[in-house]
């Protein structure tokens, strides 16, 4: 081996090291500067809550990715199962009915408007929600069945169970951390955090709750 092809192989071998050390310190320094958040919803007597939902707003005002995966709301015995599903703005739903009857899944909320006529097992494309708010589902068939979706402009978000909830990864910063609930009186909570390196002490929220959730605005007659 010549001199030069010695000199060459070092050099390579130099750069090839300092690369691998600097990919060690970003994803270490990455891994550091993510925190997550965890919060306690209660009603005002205290009392654990499910199918809250979290979310935090970057202050920055910056606009996430947009979001990897879709999402489902399934059609069980009758029921719309989950009750609530929180998605970020952008994702696709579907709605698969697994029962051997037909429904028809529709909503005439604000949010979003769309109907599934009489079908059976899944429809042929998922619905789009791409504006931030409240979609509160119903079935034109059967009037008990009801459910949620929630759309956040933010990806990190989570849906309490048993009164808790916990968000990972969000990179340090101000955020306004807020929560939704099917039955909250009122408008959505929001309380502004800062957070760190370091795993912040559970946020505990008080609701003050309807006695009954909102229900679906039926489908006009004729459709």
């Amino acid at each position: 081996m010549t001199l030069f092809s010695k000199l060459r192989q070092s050099l390579w071998r130099y750069i090839v090291h300092r690369l691998a050390i600097a990919a060690y310190l970003l994803v270490g320094s990455a891994t550091v500067q993510c925190a997550s958040i965890s919060s306690i919803v209660t009603d005002m007597n205290g009392k654990p809550l499910n199918d809250a939902v979290i979310y935090a707003i970057p202050e920055s005002g910056s606009s996430p990715a947009k979001p990897a995966r879709g999402a489902a709301v399934d059609q069980v015995n009758k029921e719309f199962t989950p009750l609530v599903t929180p998605v970020q703005t952008g994702t696709l739903v579907s709605f698969p009915n697994k029962d051997n009857i037909r429904h028809h899944v529709y909503s005439f909320s604000p949010v979003k408007t769309f109907e599934l006529k009489l079908y059976s097992g899944a429809p042929s494309s998922p619905v789009l929600f791409d504006k931030p708010g409240v979609v509160v589902l119903g079935c034109n068939i059967h009037d008990w069945m009801l459910a949620y979706v929630y759309v956040v402009d933010t990806p990190y978000f989570a849906k309490s169970q048993n009164g808790r909830a916990r968000i990972e990864g969000l990179p340090a910063g101000a955020y306004d951390l807020k929560v939704w609930h099917p039955q909250l009186r009122g408008p959505v909570q929001t309380r502004r955090v800062k957070m760190g390196a370091e795993t912040a002490e559970p946020f505990t929220f008080a609701l003050d709750l309807l006695s009954q959730p909102p229900q679906a605005v039926p489908a006009p007659t004729g459709k």
